[in-house]
C-alpha cells in the first residue's frame, strides 16, 4: 500500500513539474503584439499561409557583361516603379496601407505577426486577399475591392459610367481607352493634372491640347463629371523616372545590342507619349542577343467594371539560345492552321512569328507569378502590322515543383488508368501552342469593332478559351499530318483537360477560371469525360475529343466574329454552372491533393532569397 501510494504522490509531482514547465514556457514566449482594428487575425493569416509555397528564380547572370548587367539593373528599378503603380492602379489604398504595415513591423520589431501580413501583400500584390473560398476581402484597414480597382473613381458603378456615356458620347474613345485613367472632375484633380503638366513641360508638349481642356474644366468643376487623362500624366512623376532609367539600360546595352537598345530607347518615349507602337514595332521585329523586356500596360484582366482598362507588368528575361533555336525550327505552317479553323472570315497571317524560351530573371506587376507564357502585343492594328512575339519562361514552365503540383491534381481527379497521361513536355506544347492561338483567329467582329469593345468585359475570357481550343485543333492536326506522335498528342490531350479542373467555384471577375469551367462543362457534357457518380474522378473518352473541341472551338469563333455580348453572356450563364453534387466534390479532392494553393515568387537578382 505504500508504495502504491508512493507512486500516486509521485505521479502527481510530475504532472504538477509538467503543468509547471508548460506554462512557464507559454510565460516566457513572446506573445503576438495587439494590432489596430481591421488587421487580419492571426488565425485567419495563417489559413493562407499554411496553403501558399514559394519559388525562388535565379538565373545565373553572369554570362551576361559588365554592362549587361548594368543595363538589367536600371530596368529592375524601372520595374519596381510599375510595380508600385500597379498595386496603386488596383486600390486606392494599396501603397498607404502597405507603408503603413511596414512602419508597424518597424516600430514592433519585425514580429512574426507583421512579417506574415507583408507576406499576405507580397502574395496578393495588394491589401485584397483570396480566402480558401475564392471570396475577396482586405486583409489591411482599407476599402474593399470594387470593380472600379483605381483606373475610374473607386466609387464609380457601371451603370453610372454607361449614363455618362449615353450623355457624352464624344468622351467614350477617351474614358474608355486602355492606357487612360478616369477621375471625376473636381477642383483638387483637375489641379493635380495641371500641376504635373506644369512640373513636366516634356509631358504638356507630347498632350498637345489637354492641357487647355482640363483648365476649361478646372472653371467650372462639377464631380458629377468624367474626364480621362493619359496614363503618361496621371503617373507623370513616375514615367519621368521610368523615361531615364530606360534610357540609361538602352545606352548600356549600345554596343552590344543595338537592337535592344533601339527598343529600350523607343519604349522610354512610349511611356511618355502613352502610345506603344513605335516600341512595339521595334520589340517585335527586333532580334536580340541574351536579353528581352517585356515592358508597359497590355492585360486587361484586373479591370471589373469594362474590362479594358490595362494595368502594368514588367519582365526582364535571358534568352536560352539553344532551346530557342529549336523551337523556331518547329514552329511553321502557321497559314494553314488559320486556314482550317471552323469559321468563315479568315485572314492573313504572318508565318515567321518571334518566340523565344527564356529564364525569368524578374517579374514585375501584373507579370508576377508562375505564368507560364505571354504573346503580346494584343492591339489588333500592330498585330497586323507587326506581328507578335512569344515569350515562354523556361524556369517556370519545366519547374519540377510546380509540375508535381499539377501531376497530384491529376491524379486524384482522374481514374488510375490515365495517371501518367499528363507529362510536363504536354503542358510545354499545349503553352506553346495555346500563345499562338492568340494570334489566330478573329480580332476584329463583323462591324470592324475590335473585340474588347465588341465583348467588353467578356473580351478577354472568349479570347483565352479560344487559344485554349486553337492549340488543342492544331495538334490534332498535326497528329494528322504525321509531325506530332501519338505519345505526344495524349500528353498535350491530357493538359488541355487539367487546365479546365477547377479547385474552388470561379467568381464572376475571373475571366481564365470562367472560361476553364465552360470548358470542363462542354466537355462532360460532349461526352469528352465522365465522372464517377460518388467520386466524382474523371474518365476520359479520348475518342471524342476531336469533335468535342472542334464544335466548342466553332461555337466560340462564331461569338468573336459576331460580336454579340448579349449572346456571349448568354452562352456564358449556360455553360459555366455549378453543381455540389459534381464540382464540389471535385473541387474538394483537389483541394486535398495539391498542397500548396497560392505561391509567392522570389527573385535573386532583386536579392531575394
Amino acid at each position: 500500500m505504500a508504495d502504491s501510494r508512493t507512486m500516486r504522490l509521485s505521479h502527481a509531482l510530475t504532472l504538477s513539474l509538467t503543468a509547471l514547465a508548460t506554462l512557464a514556457a507559454h510565460a516566457a514566449a513572446p506573445a503576438a503584439p495587439s494590432l489596430p482594428p481591421g488587421y487580419w487575425p492571426e488565425e485567419k493569416v495563417a489559413e493562407i499561409l499554411a496553403k501558399t509555397e514559394e519559388v525562388r528564380l535565379a538565373p545565373d547572370l553572369s554570362r551576361l557583361t559588365a554592362d549587361e548587367q548594368a543595363a538589367v539593373k536600371e530596368l529592375l528599378e524601372a520595374g519596381q516603379i510599375l510595380q508600385g503603380l500597379y498595386e496603386t492602379s488596383r486600390h486606392h489604398q494599396a501603397l498607404a496601407s502597405h507603408a503603413k504595415l511596414q512602419a508597424l513591423d518597424r516600430k514592433l520589431g519585425s514580429p512574426k505577426r507583421t512579417q506574415e501580413l507583408l507576406t499576405l501583400y507580397r502574395l496578393y500584390q495588394g491589401p485584397i486577399a483570396s480566402t480558401l473560398t475564392n471570396a475577396r476581402e482586405p486583409f489591411l484597414p482599407v476599402d474593399p475591392q470594387v470593380p472600379a480597382r483605381n483606373v475610374y473613381p473607386p466609387d464609380a458603378t457601371r451603370a453610372e459610367v454607361d449614363a455618362y456615356l449615353a450623355a457624352h458620347p464624344e468622351q467614350r474613345e477617351s474614358l474608355l481607352g486602355e492606357l487612360t485613367v478616369v477621375r471625376r472632375a473636381t477642383t483638387d484633380n483637375l489641379r493635380q493634372d495641371l500641376k504635373v503638366l506644369q512640373a513636366h513641360p516634356v509631358l504638356d508638349t507630347l498632350h498637345p491640347g489637354l492641357r487647355e481642356s482640363l483648365q476649361v474644366r478646372a472653371k467650372q468643376p462639377d464631380a458629377k463629371a468624367l474626364y480621362a487623362v493619359p496614363y503618361a500624366v496621371a503617373y507623370g512623376p513616375e514615367m519621368v523616372k521610368v523615361y531615364g532609367l530606360l534610357m540609361r539600360a538602352a545606352e548600356h546595352v549600345r554596343a552590344s545590342d543595338e537592337e535592344l537598345a533601339r527598343y529600350l530607347r523607343n519604349r522610354a518615349r512610349d511611356m511618355l507619349s502613352n502610345d506603344y507602337e513605335s516600341g512595339d514595332a521595334a520589340w517585335v521585329t527586333g532580334r536580340f542577343k541574351k536579353l528581352n523586356v517585356h515592358f508597359g500596360a497590355y492585360e486587361t484582366y484586373d479591370d471589373a467594371l469594362y474590362g479594358v482598362k490595362a494595368f502594368y507588368g514588367v519582365s526582364v528575361l535571358l534568352l536560352n539560345e539553344d532551346a530557342t533555336r529549336e523551337l523556331r525550327k518547329r514552329l511553321s505552317g502557321l497559314q494553314g492552321v488559320e486556314d482550317a479553323l471552323p469559321y468563315t472570315a479568315k485572314k492573313q497571317v504572318r508565318e515567321d512569328i518571334p518566340v523565344g524560351v527564356y529564364e525569368v530573371v524578374a517579374d514585375f506587376g501584373q507579370a508576377r507569378g508562375t505564368n507560364t507564357a505571354t504573346i503580346l502585343p494584343n492591339d489588333p492594328l500592330y498585330s497586323r502590322r507587326y506581328g507578335r512575339t512569344i515569350l515562354l519562361r523556361e524556369n517556370i514552365m519545366r519547374n519540377p515543383e510546380l509540375f508535381a503540383a499539377d501531376e497530384r491534381i491529376w491524379r486524384t481527379a482522374t481514374v488510375d488508368a490515365h495517371a501518367k497521361d499528363l507529362t510536363s513536355e504536354g503542358n510545354f506544347q499545349r503553352t506553346l501552342w495555346h500563345e499562338v492561338g492568340h494570334y489566330l483567329g478573329p480580332d476584329r467582329d463583323a462591324k470592324g469593332r475590335t473585340l474588347d469593345v465588341a465583348l467588353e468585359d467578356y473580351a478577354d475570357a472568349m479570347e483565352e478559351m479560344k487559344s485554349d481550343l486553337v492549340s488543342l485543333f492544331a495538334l490534332h492536326a498535326f497528329n494528322k499530318s504525321g509531325s506530332l506522335d501519338a505519345a505526344s498528342l495524349r500528353a498535350v490531350q491530357a493538359s488541355g483537360i487539367r487546365r479546365t479542373l477547377q479547385n474552388v467555384r470561379p467568381r464572376e471577375d475571373q475571366p481564365y477560371q470562367r472560361m476553364q469551367l465552360l470548358q470542363f462543362n462542354w466537355f462532360l457534357d460532349h461526352g469528352l469525360i465522365r465522372a464517377d457518380p460518388k467520386t466524382a474522378r474523371l474518365t476520359i473518352q479520348y475518342d471524342r475529343y476531336v469533335d468535342t473541341v472542334g464544335s466548342l472551338l466553332e461555337e466560340v469563333l462564331a461569338l468573336q466574329h459576331a460580336g454579340d455580348k448579349a449572346a456571349t453572356a448568354k452562352f456564358f450563364e449556360r455553360w459555366s454552372t455549378w453543381t455540389p453534387e459534381l464540382h464540389d466534390v471535385l473541387a474538394a479532392r483537389i483541394r486535398e491533393a495539391q498542397g500548396a494553393r497560392f505561391r509567392v515568387v522570389r527573385y535573386g537578382a532583386l536579392g531575394e532569397k
